[in-house]
C-alpha cells in the first residue's frame, strides 16, 4: 500500500457523505439521536473491529500492540466516537446538514495541525502562510455557509 491518495479520496468521499446521510437515517429514526448513534456504533464494530480483527488474527500479529500505540489509538478511537456523537447531537439539537459540515470540516484541520505539531514540534515557526491558511479557512466555510442552496 504505497499508494495513499485512493485512501484520501476514499476518506473524503466517506466524510464528505457521512452528516448528510447521518441526518438522513436519524429523521428516519424519529429523530432520535440515541438510536442513530447506537446504529453508528454498530457499524462500527462492522467496519472497525470485525475486518481488522480477522486481519490480526489470521496475521498473528498480535504482538504489535504496545502499551503506549494502545493506549494512543484507543484515545483516538475515543475521540472519533466523541466528534460522531458532537454531529450527532448537533443535528438533534438543530444543526442542519447543509450547516454543520463546513463548520466540522473547516475547523478540524486546523485543530489537527496544531495537535499535530504538539505530538511532533516542527523544527521552526510555520511560516506567515500557515496563518494566512488559517483564516482562508475560516473564510471559505464563511462563504460556503453564506452562500449555501436553500
Amino acid at each position: 500500500m504505497r499508494n495513499w491518495l485512493p485512501f484520501v479520496i476514499m476518506t473524503i468521499i466517506s466524510w464528505g457523505t457521512y452528516i448528510p446521510t447521518l441526518h438522513r437515517g436519524q429523521m428516519g429514526l424519529g429523530g432520535s439521536g440515541v438510536h442513530a448513534f447506537l446504529m453508528v456504533g454498530l457499524a462500527y464494530v462492522l467496519v472497525a473491529i470485525a475486518v481488522p480483527g480477522v486481519m490480526v488474527l489470521r496475521a498473528g500479529s498480535w504482538s504489535t500492540f504496545t502499551p503506549q500505540g494502545s493506549l494512543f489509538t484507543l484515545g483516538a478511537g475515543v475521540l472519533g466516537a466523541l466528534g460522531a456523537l458532537g454531529i450527532v447531537l448537533a443535528l438533534v439539537n438543530g444543526g442542519r446538514p447543509n450547516v454543520v459540515p463546513p463548520l466540522v470540516f473547516a475547523g478540524a484541520p486546523i485543530v489537527s495541525v496544531f495537535v499535530a505539531m504538539l505530538y511532533n514540534p516542527p523544527r521552526e515557526s510555520p511560516s506567515p502562510l500557515f496563518f494566512v491558511g488559517i483564516l482562508m479557512a475560516a473564510a471559505g466555510a464563511f462563504l460556503v455557509l453564506s452562500n449555501r442552496p436553500q
